[in-house]
């Protein structure tokens, strides 16, 4: 009682020959449940043992089997059945608009993204320190934002 997770457990036996990530069974299929999505994390315990579970988001539509993106800097590594690698935080979906139609279904494809892809904002990277002033508009709420940008990211976002 307490808990806002649930935790996901290896369904086989696993193999960690190099420092590549590979996704790892758990015999726990989507959908989430209740309308709910989920973020997927890893148990802090495994990192002190040297293995790096790998974030994600599992959409409320998700019908495939649930992974764990798992890698360690240390192979060769293994882990036997049942271990408890990563836990499921579930929230629901904090938007009141519903998304396009254009986006699809999730169905069982996973480590992919529906619809395409969408840039809002790009700027060219210099060597002195990027700036940004972005508003950000909800309903009739605004907010004006100043920051420095982030140069050793692939993305920027702003929650």
């Amino acid at each position: 009682r307490g808990s806002a997770r649930l935790d996901l457990a290896t369904s086989q036996p696993i193999y960690l020959e190099n420092c590549k990530p590979v996704a790892v069974a758990t015999g726990v299929y989507g959908p989430v449940g209740n309308g709910c999505h989920a973020l997927l994390l890893g148990r802090s315990s495994n990192t002190m043992q040297g293995l790096f579970i790998l974030p994600g988001v599992i959409d409320s539509d998700y019908t495939g089997e649930i992974k764990i993106m798992l890698w360690t800097p240390q192979p060769s590594y293994f882990i036997t059945s049942g271990v408890k690698l990563a836990q499921l935080i579930p929230f629901k979906d904090s938007l009141d608009t519903e998304m396009p139609a254009s986006r699809g279904e999730r169905g069982n494809q996973g480590f992919g993204s529906t619809g395409n892809p969408e840039i809002y904002w790009t700027q060219h990277i210099v060597s002195s320190c990027p700036m940004l002033r972005c508003m950000v508009t909800k309903g009739r709420d605004q907010a004006i934002i100043n920051g420095l940008i982030d140069t050793g990211t692939d993305i920027t976002i702003v929650a």
